[in-house]
């Protein structure tokens, strides 16, 4: 499949439009994130970072995580824009999700506000919404995508992407 442009609707954002470098930028939307029964995190307080071709991620203030299911996780990875990434492993009395979560301890000085926010990697996660809205996952398991109605693609991630 090539990478057609989908041309976005009103109140729609096209990923195609998103900057590279990537941009960062708060977010007064209602974010919440379940995982195993609980709800991991709930703010009006968030950040988004917008990249070419890929859905927007967002990363949530350590103040509005129950951070006491949040267990550090081995290894690393880096973004050419953001810096070296650590990971969490997501742990809940019913079952636990190997890094199934991300954060920058001393990102980038352009990321420097990401410092410590968490990311989830919706594809992991029982359930991320936005404003009332259940995200659908960004396919591969290299990014964390939240795909909502208002975002349209194609994005990268899937099979057949990785040259975009």
């Amino acid at each position: 499949m090539g990478r057609q442009r989908v041309e976005p609707g009103p109140g729609q954002e096209s990923v195609w439009d998103y900057p590279r470098p990537p941009r960062l930028e708060d977010v007064d939307k209602k974010i919440k994130v379940v995982f195993g029964g609980v709800t991991l995190a709930y703010t009006t307080r968030a950040k988004r970072v917008l990249e070419t071709s890929h859905p927007p991620v967002y990363y949530i203030p350590p103040g509005d995580i129950r951070m006491e299911h949040m267990r550090p996780s081995e290894g690393t990875s880096y973004c050419e824009w953001k810096g070296r990434a650590r990971y969490y492993d997501v742990v809940t009395e019913e079952r636990e999700e190997p890094r199934a979560a991300w954060f920058y301890p001393n990102p980038t000085p352009s990321f420097i506000s990401l410092r410590d926010y968490v990311a989830f990697y919706p594809s992991k996660i029982d359930a991320c919404w936005v404003d009332g809205e259940k995200v659908e996952a960004q396919e591969g398991d290299f990014y964390g995508g939240w795909i909502t109605p208002e975002i349209v693609g194609p994005f990268k991630g899937a099979p057949g992407t990785w040259g975009w």
